[in-house]
């Protein structure tokens, strides 16, 4: 018999049953960073890309990627999320941005899965908007930021290790 939590006794995938777990207030930050070319940065913060607004499209996006995570996630769960939010860092020193994303709810699993593919679809949908102007641009640094709520308690940044 496995220890892993998504595997049954018959070492066959599972999604894990959350039915008996209490619901409470659950909340994720993740946040990740694309960098890109001094023209590319210019053209996003300056509202010109032909393709339409960059950083406006980038959070519906996330906020899109956010709501389809157990689609594209096998073992996630379909959550009833109560709040998404987005804010976009403007890194002029290195050209780049910072995407941050909020994901909330009541209820008996983590919206760590949430918040962290909001960003990653966030991230990848400026890649697609900016990429005719750099094909180089680097996303990097997808990680989780905060999570509370749940049996394993808060988690901040930096905490863990």
């Amino acid at each position: 018999m496995s220890n892993l939590t998504h595997l049954d006794e018959n070492n066959q995938p599972k999604m894990v049953d959350v039915s008996l777990k209490k619901n409470n207030q659950r909340v994720a930050i993740a946040s990740g960073i694309i960098t890109m070319s001094k023209d590319a940065f210019h053209n996003v913060i300056s509202n010109i890309n032909k393709k339409g607004p960059v950083l406006q499209t980038a959070i519906v996006a996330a906020i899109m990627g956010t709501k389809k995570t157990s689609e594209l996630i096998p073992m996630c769960h379909p959550l009833l999320l109560s709040g998404i939010n987005c804010d976009v860092e403007q890194l002029e020193d290195i050209y780049g941005f910072k995407l941050i994303v909020t994901t909330k709810l009541i209820g008996q699993t983590g919206v760590e899965m949430e918040a962290l593919t909001g960003v990653s679809i966030g991230l990848l949908t400026i890649y697609d908007m900016v990429k005719a102007i750099d094909k180089e641009m680097i996303i990097s640094h997808i990680e989780l930021e905060h999570k509370s709520g749940g049996e394993s308690g808060t988690f901040n940044k930096g905490t863990f290790r």
